[in-house]
């Protein structure tokens, strides 16, 4: 069992007098969040069993306690889905403040030239810490990039140069490990590092991965899916050896694409090798999506892919502001990822939405273009369902994971909650999270992990980090 198994969970546990956010929709409107303002929730087995208005029905509370379980009154503080990422890199939580002055490929340069240098072991730790964190800030479910067995090369006019030498297999795993000793439920995306050994060598590294991260509890570790690499990768079938590997494995694919404002013509071009090889479809996912045309919008709606959103990241990199609204117009499902810990510097969900918000809105000067509401859906079960995951996790339902934020609007004190829904989004921080639940057992507290491994996380990154740094220069 992982340091984070279910020790303590309560077989019931009795949610009550809470400002209950289920994202289960009462209508058609696909951005109703329903809201309850007096609800309550029954966890039975880690797995939300009933919702309701006011006051639990009296059976239920027998129940309850008839099996020895817990009663948690809220006290008003909402109680909402935890957090989604739809694209995520954990391993660099302790790389932050890397990289200011550049953009994407200058701070991957920084970033990536450091972690180029770790070992299996640091990468455990680094990813440990960062699966933490986003618990710690509400985020329950990611999508997380594992760094690749072949360490980042630089790139030049939009191409990668060089081939450094791959790694060991267990540098992927023990990123794989740390998500799962930290209680994070995830999506593992692996790259396939297709200019590295023959075909077959190429095949088999990625089979292992995969192997290695469905012998996991299926609980924690929800699906595996491709990094997709076409956007950098210098072979020209590097699509095909993509969709290959998604149909033998059923597994996702998502691809960091048309982010940077560099070699733009160059980054559109590659669109029509994803095309050509078929990929387009719901397995396919283009991370960031910002240097778009009105045709490659047009043809990956049509097809059925679906977009991650990193409003932070975007802007922290200078990358631009992606096309959302009309996207989603267009029929293409989107949803949010905090991505890097390093290139949005707080794993923050309120300031992502946020960030999301006021970007769309400053672009198209209409409010409506992206309001509270939908940034909350994209950053839950819109994040889970373009990750294959709605099933079970992204919103209060019956019979999906119990996976749940207590989050206080008086403490501190936004003032009068005029419209609660709205409140949540655009006046909530980290500092009102009181409490975050996965599989209905708490696992942060105030911003303090109960996990067994936090302070180790915490002790190694501080000292392992700074000691890589000495020896080979300190990052930008």
């Amino acid at each position: 069992m992982s340091p984070a198994g279910p020790t303590v969970t309560p077989v019931q546990l009795l949610v009550t007098e809470a400002r209950l956010i289920t994202l289960v929709p009462s209508g058609d409107d696909p951005d109703d969040v329903g809201y309850s303002e007096r609800g309550w929730m029954l966890v039975e087995d880690g797995l939300v069993a009933a919702t309701g208005d006011g006051e639990p029905p009296a059976t239920v509370r027998a129940g309850v306690s008839a099996a020895g379980g817990e009663v948690l009154d809220v006290g008003g503080a909402f109680v909402a889905p935890g957090f989604v990422s739809s694209h995520s890199h954990l391993f660099t939580s302790g790389l932050r403040g890397l990289g200011v002055a550049e953009t994407l490929y200058g701070w991957c340069d920084s970033m990536l030239g450091t972690t180029a240098h770790m070992s299996p072991t640091d990468i455990y730790w680094s990813t440990l810490h960062g699966a933490l964190d986003f618990l710690s800030h509400g985020v329950t479910t990611a999508y997380n990039f594992t760094d690749p067995l072949q360490a980042w090369e630089p790139m030049v006019e939009g191409r990668r140069t060089g081939t450094a030498g791959l790694r060991d297999l267990e540098y992927h795993t023990r990123q794989a490990d740390a998500c799962r000793d930290a209680g994070l439920r995830f999506v593992d995306a692996i790259g396939m590092d297709a200019t590295a050994g023959t075909d077959q060598d190429v095949v088999d590294r990625f089979a292992a991965s995969v192997e290695h991260t469905r012998a996991m509890d299926p609980a924690l570790a929800l699906g595996v899916s491709i990094m997709g690499q076409v956007q950098w990768s210098p072979r020209p079938d590097a699509a095909e050896v993509e969709v290959a590997a998604m149909r033998r494995h059923g597994v996702t694919n998502q691809a960091h694409f048309l982010e940077s404002p560099e070699a733009i013509e160059l980054q559109q071009s590659k669109f029509a090798l994803y095309r050509d090889a078929g990929a387009l479809g719901p397995d396919m996912v283009f991370g960031h999506f910002i240097q778009t045309t009105p045709e490659i919008i047009e043809q990956a709606a049509a097809g059925g892919a679906g977009m991650s959103w990193q409003p932070a990241s975007n802007g922290r990199l200078a990358s631009g502001v992606a096309l959302v609204p009309e996207m989603i117009a267009m029929g293409m499902a989107v949803g949010i990822g905090l991505d890097d810990q390093a290139c949005t510097d707080v794993a923050d969900p309120w300031q992502n939405m946020r960030i999301g918000i006021a970007a769309q809105r400053a672009r198209t000067k209409d409010p409506l273009s992206m309001m509270p509401e939908r940034a909350l859906r994209l950053h839950t079960l819109g994040a889970a369902q373009i990750m294959g995951v709605a099933d079970r996790v992204g919103s209060l339902a019956v019979g999906k994971h119990a996976d749940f934020v207590v989050v206080d609007p008086r403490q501190p004190d936004v003032g009068p909650l005029w419209h609660p829904v709205r409140n949540y989004v655009m006046s909530m921080t980290p500092r009102n999270l009181r409490q975050v639940y996965v599989g209905g057992r708490l696992v942060d507290e105030g911003g303090i992990s109960v996990n067994p491994l936090a302070v180790e996380a915490s002790a190694r990154i501080h000292a392992d980090l700074p000691a890589l740094a000495a020896r080979i220069g300190h990052p930008r």
